[in-house]
Order: C-alpha cells, then structure tokens, then sequence
C-alpha cells in the first residue's frame, strides 16, 4: 500500500500489521458516531510483574518487550496504557531528581546500556499505535523488599532519611512531612513538564497497608515525629483525622498543580474499591478510610479528579464485595461528572493461588461496567493476563467485547472542542482494487491525539480509529463496493471531537 494507514489493517513503520475493526452503521445518511470507552491496562514495574520482564535485560530486549506489550494492547482494540514509572522513590525515565529504578537495569541508580529514556521511548510507541500513556506514580513508598541491592546514594532514604520511615519490610516517605508533599508533587510535575503523557495516575498505596511483627501484633505507621511537629504548631485533628487530612491535602494539591502546568493532561485515582464498609449496607471488608487512611469518597465528591478506577477486584457474584453493586454505589458519588472507569482483577484469571476465575468472570464484569450509566471504561490489572492470553481472555476480547473500535471518553471540561474541519481529499483508486485514498490535515494550532476515518457505501457506514500522526489512509472496498464518500474528524488532547469534514470519492 502507497499510504501511511490501510484501514482494514493498521500498518506502522516497523511493526507487522495490526488488525482494526470497522464499526458498522446502516441505513442513514449521517455519519455515524464513534463509540466512547477506555480500554486500558496497568503495565505494572515493581517486582518486575509486567515490564521489565526481569533485571539486567538490555535496552533492546526492554524496548522489544514493551513493544510486545503494546501492540498486543492496539491489536485487541484497547486504547490507552497506564505505565508504573515510579514504584519506589525511583524512575524509570531520565531524571534529576530520583534515581534510575533497580526494575530497570537491576542497580538502582544504573542507567540503561545503551542509553535511553524508558518514557519517552514508551510515549513514542504508544501515540504511534493510538494509544493514549498514562504515567503511574507511587507517591510514598520508597523502597520494595523486591529490589535488588541497596539504595543508591541520590536515592532520599540516604540524601534525607530524616522524611523516611522503615515499616516492615518497605522503606516509606512520611505523608506528615510537607516536604515529602512537596518532594513527590515536584517529581511528577517534573514528568508532566517535560513529557508528552495523556495522564497522571496514582494507585491505593498512600500510608502504607498494615503489617504485623514477629509476635504478629500490628505496627503502627512510625510517625510519632511529623504528629509531635503538627501538635505543637497548634494542629487541632486527631491522629487519624490528620493522616486523611494529609492524603486530602495532597490529592487536591496534585490536581491543581496539574491543571495549572498543562490543563488538558487528566488525573487519576486508583484507590481501593470500598470506601467503608457497609457502603453501600451489603458490603463488608477492609476499610481503606480508617486503615490506609484514603478518604477516596471525598476526592471523587471534591472533583479532584478527572478520572476514578476503584479498584474493584471482587467478582459479580461474591455479595459481600459484588462488583455491580460496588460500581453501581461510586457512580451515585460522582458529583461532577468526573469519567468512572473501574480498575478489573484480570490477573485472577488462571490465577496460581485463590479465587480462580475463568475470562467469562471478566467479560460479564465489563457488560456490567456497560450497563450502569455513569461508567464508561474498564483497567484490567494487569496486562501480564491480557498478553499471555489466559483462559482466551485476549482472543474473547479481540473478537466479542473490544471487537468495534473506540476512542477514549472526551474529558469537556479541560477544554472546548476543536471549532474548524479538517482539510481533506479522497479520490477512488480504480487500479488497487477499489481502494480509496483519503488525505487530511489538521487546522492549524489543533494537536491531534486520533483521527475517526468514516467510510459510506450506499446507505451503510464503516468507521476506522487512526494514529494522530498519520496525514493518509487507504479505505477498502466493501462486498467488490467502493466507499462513495469518507468522513474525517480529529480527537483532540482532551478526547474532544472536532467538526466532521466530508467528501466525495468520485468513484462510479
């Protein structure tokens, strides 16, 4: 093929073609709408459960490996990527603050040989599949039992042990301490400034799950410090009042300090998928509100979010923690209209240790997902599953549930849709077997994240996802029947469709 794309299969430059299914619409004259849902996986880093596959590999096995992963993720239909940058006080991108993570080269510290930067690279491939990148941070931990070795000297457990906390096994930043608020919030504005990301995601990990000693007694979070100091400044809250109030203080922080850098990259929380129990009155289990001290109703009512993936990790049927009931209960909490998009076990397909699901446990979780209004997505942890296709969860999901493509939900409120058409030509290509060769450009000043490539062939519609890069596209015949006129629009940064520009093919 001569163009750029090939709509019946998408074609990039040094990757093998990725298949793309049509959306079909017949029987009216108006182009049909493209369907809005994230399709989303965690790319996990720590202990190496996703990427890297292990320590030490090379650059060109990590980068070959990351590619897998992503095109397995655009060949399924998905749309977006959530990579773990920053598992432990860490990174795994070039940067002045945190040193190159132990997940990466197995010495924290180490950079990769030869050179690169995992995140720039990571950003490049997925924008070049349609793929958006969020860029995953852990705000407080800094060091996992799972790493190799010891901390590296730029590491903040040696330049500034007074703002770390042994607990356990985990090396932990101290919520309490404003300068570990303002350490974190600087790394990943840092990361917000200098590169290209769709997205900001933090987990559930804020003052750290509790562990038991020796004797099997509960060790309280060693804070004692960061209390006296806020006790003594003429702080009025209790101890655990205060150590939500500190999560609140950062949550909120991380979102105006966003919007305030770049007002269209979207924030995300990722916290435990119940809030309390008996909330609502039929479910009971850990209480993330008095254990690990997130008040996650609070930030979702607050709007200080753009996004909200409770993780809900229980299946349909287990009453005490269901699933629909649980999503059904955080939607009627989503006061501004913020996208709820529930983070799915996915790993608990085939899983080595109990409960074992099979892949239909995950597929009537995303109808779910699709039945309660005020849902519009799905974040399947982790992608391990998805690649290794457990069960033909990725056969089920390539050809049933993720079958039609879909472009990520427009998030309205961080910015006004584009206002003018795209500029476009289509012409029918009568020696390459009915083709139709498609050109279109941005107006100026427009950042394209996809473009919608429609197709009409009589009374019925086919839609085509495409890159943002692309500039061309070859649309194929239908049933011997070439298209009789396309119809392009642009998805701008904030998902936002532009104005639909269409065109004859002339084709007879």
């Amino acid at each position: 093929m001569r163009s750029a794309v090939f709509l019946a299969g998408l074609v990039l430059a040094g990757t093998s073609p990725l298949p793309v299914a049509a959306q079909r619409s017949g029987g009216t004259a108006a182009p049909p709408a493209v369907t809005r849902e994230l399709r989303a996986a965690w790319i996990a880093s720590v202990s190496h459960i996703d990427w890297p596959s292990r320590p030490g590999l090379s650059s060109e096995v990590q980068q070959d490996e990351l590619r897998s992963i992503l095109d397995s993720l655009a060949r399924l239909g998905m749309n977006a990527a959530i990579l773990q940058i920053r598992p432990a006080a860490d990174a795994l991108y070039a940067s002045e603050l945190e040193p190159w993570s132990v997940y990466l080269t197995g010495e924290q510290g180490r950079a990769p040989e030869p050179f690169y930067d995992p995140l720039a690279f990571a950003i490049e491939e997925a924008r070049a599949r349609g793929l958006e990148l969020h860029a995953w941070f852990n705000p407080y931990r800094a060091w996992h039992p799972s790493g190799q070795g010891t901390p590296a000297a730029t590491h903040i457990s040696r330049t500034r042990p007074d703002l770390v906390r042994r607990y356990g096994r985990h090396l932990w930043l101290d919520p309490g301490e404003p300068e570990v608020q303002d350490h974190s919030v600087a790394v990943i504005l840092d990361v917000v400034r200098r590169y290209d990301v769709d997205g900001v995601h933090i987990d559930d990990y804020f003052y750290p799950y509790r562990e038991r000693d020796s004797a099997g007694a509960l060790i309280d979070f060693p804070d004692d410090s960061s209390w006296a100091r806020y006790r003594a400044g003429g702080g009025r809250l209790g101890r655990d009042d205060w150590r939500r109030d500190n999560v609140d203080r950062f949550v909120e922080r991380l979102y105006r300090e966003i919007k305030q850098e770049k007002a269209w990259v979207k924030f995300g929380v990722s916290p435990f998928g119940i809030w309390r129990p008996g909330h609502p009155p039929q479910i009971r289990g850990f209480d993330a509100f008095a254990e690990i001290y997130a008040d996650a109703r609070k930030w979702i009512e607050a709007g200080w979010v753009d996004y909200f993936a409770p993780q809900l990790y229980w299946a349909i049927g287990q009453r005490e923690q269901s699933y629909p009931v649980l999503l059904r209960w955080w939607v009627g909490r989503n006061a501004h209209g913020r996208h709820i998009w529930p983070g799915n076990f996915t790993s608990r397909i085939e899983s080595t240790s109990p409960p074992r699901w099979g892949a239909t446990e995950i597929l009537s979780q995303i109808r779910a997902t699709r039945a309660e209004r005020g849902a519009t997505g799905n974040i399947h942890f982790s992608v391990k599953a998805i690649t290794q296709n457990r069960n033909g969860i990725a056969d089920s999901l390539a050809t049933g549930a993720y079958g039609a493509p879909a472009a990520v939900p427009a998030s309205r409120w961080l910015g006004p849709p584009p206002r003018a058409r795209p500029a476009l030509r289509a012409w029918g290509d009568h020696v390459e077997e009915g083709e139709v060769t498609v050109t279109f450009r941005p107006p100026d000043g427009d950042v394209v994240r996809r473009w919608v490539v429609r197709a009409r062939y009589g009374n019925e519609w086919r839609l085509w996802l495409a890159p943002g890069h692309h500039r061309s596209a070859t649309v194929p015949p239908l049933a011997g029947r070439v298209a009789d006129e396309v119809a392009v629009s642009l998805l701008d940064r904030a998902g936002n469709e532009g104005p639909v520009a269409r065109a004859p093919t002339g084709a007879r």
